[in-house]
């Protein structure tokens, strides 16, 4: 009798231990990490484009024909060298004759200042002495005639002697007084003199015209001109860059605006140069937002000397560390089942088989994890796919995951995006315009 019983009691183990298997067969099969520390980066990363401190087009002020053309695209200029030469002989001759009129109204009022001064000054002597003459003559006349030795038509004539005399002296004394300094006729030449000067100064302004000339040191980016061409006031014949710091300009979108800090470290990379990555800052960031891209401009100072790689409106992939975290527990951002807002959520965990819902406090988050700031412990279990309904049993399929530390040479992620392993890195150019277009 007792051993009929043991044999039930052993029947009655194994069916439960089957129908325990058969249980275990039917839960479903989820994907699920175990918690562990690891370091924790966000970055941001978009496309820049390369950019002098300021450029500048240069062009003639004066119509006129181009002789020589002195430079070539991607010439070093220095400031004050002469990039284009128009035709000049016209403009020449011109200063030669304003030249040339000065000198002759400088010798007249140096003839005046000397030998006019001299003539006059005698002028003034011979009319006073004729002047006297005539006066004395005058008075002999006028006893003469209260004699009754001469007739008194003869001493109308003497009085005219007198006022031909004095009307001498008057024209000698003005004259003296004109060639004085500041008499009319010196005044009169220096004016003439004054205007000459200017002459040559208008001719030799419009003659440095027929040059244009470097403004400051700077290297040519384009040259729109060519000997033989009639050029014109206002049209561009070259466009430099000037010697500066050389910046990197982005348009980043406003959404990341908050991450972003004057100050912070950037890593860069050109598609065409991927293995020679080099390091620059946040130099600037605009007050304002582009209203029809939605995004802000972001420019770059370079930490050293630019690589001689680098050409004016180059693209450029640009990496920027805006958080790091040392040791945190992370989770993939597809582990979260439900957001009651950016700093708390609810995850699926696996206890005794079952799972189980756990909310959880968040800190830093990055493109594809988030750090978990409460809720769950080192070796605890998450699911990270599927639906199982909490409470039922769950099979799990234990899957290594690490959050990523940086896309990695080459590998530009527009916003929003994840770099994905093994993915190929869009170009730069693609990247931008997914990056700014949204």
């Amino acid at each position: 009798m007792k051993r009929r019983w043991i044999w039930i009691g052993g029947i009655v183990v194994v069916i439960a231990a089957a129908a325990l298997a058969w249980s275990s067969l039917r839960s479903p099969q989820v994907a699920a990490m175990e918690m562990h520390y690891a370091p924790l980066v966000r970055s941001l990363q978009f496309s820049a484009r390369v950019a002098t401190l300021s450029r500048v087009d240069v062009g003639s002020t004066i119509t006129g024909r181009v002789v020589k053309v002195l430079v070539r695209d991607g010439a070093a200029v220095r400031q004050g060298d002469v990039l284009v030469q128009l035709e000049s002989d016209e403009l020449r001759a011109a200063l030669t004759q304003a030249q040339a009129s000065a000198g002759q109204t400088q010798a007249r009022l140096a003839g005046l200042r000397s030998t006019g001064r001299t003539s006059a000054r005698a002028a003034v002597m011979q009319a006073d002495a004729t002047l006297r003459a005539a006066q004395a003559e005058l008075a002999r006349s006028l006893q003469l005639v209260a004699k009754g030795f001469i007739s008194a038509s003869r001493l109308d004539e003497v009085q005219r002697t007198v006022d031909v005399a004095r009307a001498q002296q008057t024209s000698a004394q003005a004259q003296s007084l004109a060639n004085a300094d500041a008499g009319t006729d010196v005044v009169q030449a220096q004016a003439q003199l004054d205007q000459a000067r200017a002459a040559i100064t208008t001719a030799q302004a419009r003659l440095a015209q027929t040059q244009v000339i470097a403004p400051a040191n700077a290297r040519v980016l384009t040259r729109q001109v060519e000997p033989g061409q009639i050029v014109q006031p206002g049209k561009a014949l070259m466009s430099l860059a000037l010697a500066g710091p050389t910046q990197l300009n982005a348009q980043v979108d406003e959404r990341f605006l908050e991450q972003l800090q004057t100050g912070q470290n950037a890593s860069v990379v050109a598609d065409a140069f991927a293995g020679q990555r080099f390091t620059a800052r946040v130099l600037s960031i605009a007050p304002a937002v582009d209203a029809q891209r939605g995004a802000i401009e972001v420019k770059f100072s370079l930490d050293k000397e630019p690589p001689a790689f680098l050409r004016e409106d180059m693209t450029l992939s640009v990496e920027v560390v805006t958080a790091k975290r040392e040791r945190v527990l992370a989770l993939p951002l597809g582990a979260l089942r439900s957001q009651a807002g950016s700093t708390s959520a609810t995850v699926l965990i696996v206890q005794e088989g079952r799972a189980q819902v756990r909310p959880v406090g968040l800190g830093l988050r990055t493109l594809d994890a988030a750090e978990v700031l409460e809720g769950l412990a080192q070796g605890d279990i998450v699911l990270l796919g599927g639906e199982p309904k909490p409470g039922k049993h769950v099979r799990v399929k234990m899957q290594a995951w690490q959050p990523s530390v940086s896309a990695g040479p080459g590998v530009l992620v527009a916003p929003g995006a994840s770099a994905v392993p093994g993915a190929r890195a869009p170009d730069a150019g693609a990247a931008m315009t997914n990056a700014i277009g949204r």
